[in-house]
């Protein structure tokens, strides 16, 4: 049987399949479809495998909900709220888009008009001032259904402390509401802080209608292929879910595709003897990095997916820029060159592509000063690309306003982008005191090769790895990831005063509940494991210290942690995160988060790595620019090369799903698992 994973990006939709059997790969790259992605997907898979009844599993990384947010492209939405909380959603932390200036527009998800209050009230502690009054819900909820509301979403005070009136009203409208897309916020985040509860709530609900429209089309296309096995989504703290809980909360896909990419890195550097790693994720319309240490990536309870659009949700910590190989360069008024954040994505995608795009891109650049082979672009459904279009929309667009000739421009666009990338990695390593000199950079995606070497310069890394299938690493992340459930419940006591019984007992519900979606997934785990921790500070203090917890869960029953336990937990975070600890202080819980997780089994990497025995020969050379003029460089067909090759730059490797350049004062490994690393001459 066979495991397929699906990545769809902004323009490539990458496929990874597995031969269980024999451990051997296959990958393909189709052009991502709009408006409905679903045909690349299955245009992809159906590239590599004829019979889909032969697939055991399908696992992809979605940028449906993703694009759905940037674009606002969600459902019309409704709320139903407390009375007095109907502006929330707009007031949001009082911040704004830009620190500067008086003015700053904003407008949420939810319409005005379409967020509703009534009657009813739980204080901070749970206590129940004013009864939900239900017949406002049902009257709240058809007038959003007679407005046009696709989803609606129950957001009411305090409910992380009591949810009885939510919950009751949420029964309410589900008893009448003509569709599943009812979200409820003590149900999707039964955590303290209402701005962010109330968004992630939101979210979920405006994107419920459009995600669960785009796997149900996939999922029914599958079986009408004759798929019988499992369909699962990538969810953006790097586990997976099955498709059920993707529909019911698609507000955890908003990082899918590229927490694929990290997990993949990860579990790539570690085996090849890297585990400090940062990631490079460079597609067609953006630059994504993230940073692994020791093995383990990095992850951040919130995110906001653009502004005041917070979701509230474990994810990998992701940094994004505009950089990707179809970012389109423009010299702006005062003369400056910009690259992205505009981009020309698959259709048209760059001018090279000959389909209508007059404005020059990263890509182009690099077609340009022939570090692409025109004469075999990647994908697949181009013959040829198309250098002069290229070269004249560089000097339109950029020679002629900077008075470049054009080579001096395409190697700025290419300056201005690396240097782009470059400050997008300083921001994940040295911002965050990590010195990069400890991490090897590993660039992935169509594009992200052709830049290694740009970084190691611009950033000082030590060394790049550039794994086997670059072009498909997202796509291998999704048949990697194991399997996760996150859950959070505030708890808000003082550690001198807290029921160790109440804490257990949720602990409890967190663990069952987590083996539950574990047993229902047709999947076979290695090992099934609880992990959890602790929010804490001390009185008086706005921010938390993670803390984790030492806890034994033996045939799924919980032993609770002692209150000393805790309290040492604490200050071991604490001291680590602050050096020193505050005498006298009172320690305070607000949060307990959960994760239960099925690690999926690994195949091995070796299985990957090139077979053949004879030494490497280029297969042909052409003009390559570099810096200031044009140098001989040698082609190689990189899945040809033996363990153990050493290529001196300037070089090309070429394969199907990417390029990679070793430039001049380079040189480039294979490894024992075909990886390439590459490093500077000592000379």
């Amino acid at each position: 049987m066979k495991m397929v994973g699906v990545d769809v990006g902004g323009t490539f939709t990458d496929v990874f399949v597995l031969d269980e059997a024999d451990g051997t790969a296959a990958v393909a790259k189709v052009p991502t479809t709009r408006p409905d992605q679903s045909g690349g997907f299955l245009d992809g898979i159906g590239q590599q495998v004829s019979d889909l009844s032969e697939i055991a599993v399908v696992v992809h990384g979605t940028t449906a909900g993703t694009n759905a947010l940037l674009e606002r492209k969600g459902a019309r939405t409704g709320v139903i709220t407390t009375q007095g909380l109907r502006d929330v959603l707009e007031m949001r932390r009082r911040d704004r888009p830009r620190t500067w200036g008086l003015r700053g527009d904003f407008e949420p998800v939810v319409d005005r008009r379409h967020r509703l209050e009534v009657p009813e009230r739980t204080l901070a502690d749970g206590t129940i001032r004013t009864q939900v009054d239900l017949d406002a819900v049902r009257a709240a909820a058809r007038e959003l259904q007679a407005a046009g509301c696709a989803a609606v979403s129950i957001l009411f005070a305090n409910a992380y402390a009591n949810p009885e009136n939510e919950a009751l009203a949420t029964q309410a409208v589900r008893a009448i509401w003509p569709n599943e897309h009812v979200s409820c916020s003590s149900e999707i985040l039964p955590e303290i802080r209402e701005f962010e509860r109330f968004s992630t709530t939101a979210l979920n609900a405006y994107l419920q209608p459009e995600v669960s429209g785009y796997l149900d089309r996939l999922e029914t296309a599958l079986k009408k292929g004759g798929f019988t096995g499992e369909f699962m989504i990538v969810q953006s703290n790097g586990g997976v879910m099955g498709v059920e809980t993707a529909c019911r909360t698609p507000v955890r896909t908003a990082l899918s595709g590229p927490a694929a990419g990290v997990i993949a890195a990860g579990y790539i550097a570690t085996t090849a003897g890297f585990p400090d790693v940062i990631t490079g994720d460079m597609g067609g319309t953006s630059f994504d990095v993230s940073l692994i240490a020791g093995g383990q990536s990095m992850l951040s309870p919130q995110t906001s997916i653009d502004f005041g659009m917070v979701v509230r949700t474990p994810m990998i910590e992701i940094t994004t820029i505009g950089a990707g190989g179809g970012s389109i360069a423009w010299v702006d008024r005062g003369g400056l060159l910009n690259i992205g954040p505009e981009s020309a994505g698959s259709n048209p995608g760059p001018v090279a592509y000959g389909l209508g795009n007059d404005r020059p891109t990263v890509t182009d650049a690099n077609v340009v000063l022939g570090r692409i082979d025109p004469d075999n672009p990647i994908g697949g459904k181009l013959e040829q690309l198309d250098v002069e279009a290229a070269r004249r929309a560089i000097d339109a667009h950029v020679g002629q306003p900077l008075d470049l000739d054009t080579e001096q421009a395409a190697e700025a666009v290419l300056r201005v982008a690396n240097s782009r990338m470059a400050g997008a990695i300083r921001l994940v390593s040295i911002e965050r005191g990590f010195d990069p000199k400890r991490f090897a950079f590993m660039p992935f995606g169509g594009g992200g090769a052709l830049h290694a070497g740009a970084m190691l310069a611009e950033v000082g890394i030590a060394r790049a790895i550039v794994p086997r299938y670059p072009g498909v690493t997202s796509a291998m992340g999704c048949v990697i990831a194991d399997m996760r459930a996150d859950f959070v419940q505030t708890i808000n006591a003082l550690v001198d005063g807290l029921d160790t019984g109440v804490l257990t007992a949720f602990m409890q519900v967190h663990v069952d509940d987590g083996m539950a979606t574990l047993e229902a997934a047709n999947t076979t785990f290695e090992a099934r494991v609880a992990s959890f921790e602790l929010d804490m500070a001390y009185i008086g203090q706005t921010h938390t210290v993670a803390v984790p917890l030492e806890v034994t869960v033996a045939n799924g029953a919980v032993t609770p942690p002692t209150k000393a336990e805790i309290e040492a937990a604490f200050d071991k975070a604490y001291a680590a995160t602050f050096g020193r600890l505050l005498k006298n202080g009172t320690r305070r819980i607000l949060n307990l988060r959960s994760a239960v997780t099925g690690t999926r089994p690994k195949f091995d990497l070796r299985t990957l790595a090139p077979t053949e025995t004879q030494a490497a020969n280029p297969k042909a050379t052409r003009k390559v620019h570099f810096g200031d003029t044009w140098h001989d460089t040698a082609i190689y067909d990189r899945l040809a090369l033996p363990i153990g090759t050493e290529i001196n730059g300037p070089a090309i490797l070429e394969q199907p799903d990417t390029t990679v350049l070793i430039e001049p004062g380079l040189t480039g490994r294979v490894d024992d698992y075909g990886n390439t690393v590459i490093t500077k001459d000592s000379a």
